[in-house]
This record gives C-alpha cells, structure tokens and sequence, in this order.
C-alpha cells in the first residue's frame, strides 16, 4: 500500500513541476516538493483535482491576482497560497 501512495506521490510531483509555464512549475512544483511528503490520501486527491485546473486560471488563484471558485478553495489550495504569498 505505501508503495502505491509513493508511486502516487512522484507522479505527482512530476505533474505540478512540468505546467503550461515556467512560473507554475517554478511555485506548484515548488509547493509539491515541500508539502507531498506529508499529504494524506485525502489532501493527495485534492492535490490532484487541483492539477486537473487550468494552469493559468490556478496561478492566478494562488498568487492572490483572481479569487478562486469555492469548489478550489480547500485546504491544500490554502497552503498553497500560503506558500505562494509567503516571502523568502
């Protein structure tokens, strides 16, 4: 079982690093490398719907520029615009 959350986990972060854009795989993949070690099963399927959103429309989301839907904005889309809005 932990091999398929493991498997689960590199695909991904492999999905959030390659977006349609360098800005979007620079912050989601940036996101994935430092929060998918620690995601349950539940947060992992929210991850994912997540990536299933328009690159654009989801960076713009999470760099605060549009308000997402209230569908999008659960708790792993928080702690994305938490990672996001946080300075370095």
């Amino acid at each position: 079982m932990e091999d398929s959350i493991d498997i689960r986990r590199k695909k991904l972060l492999y999905q959030a690093s390659y977006r349609g854009f360098k800005e979007a795989d620079l912050l989601i993949g940036g996101f994935a490398r430092a929060h998918l070690p620690e995601m349950t099963p539940a947060e992992l399927d929210e991850f994912e719907a997540l990536l299933g959103l328009g690159d654009r429309e989801l960076y713009a989301w999470a760099v605060g520029n549009a308000e997402p839907p209230a569908n999008v904005s659960g708790p792993v889309f928080q702690k994305l615009r938490s990672f996001t809005i946080t300075p370095a």
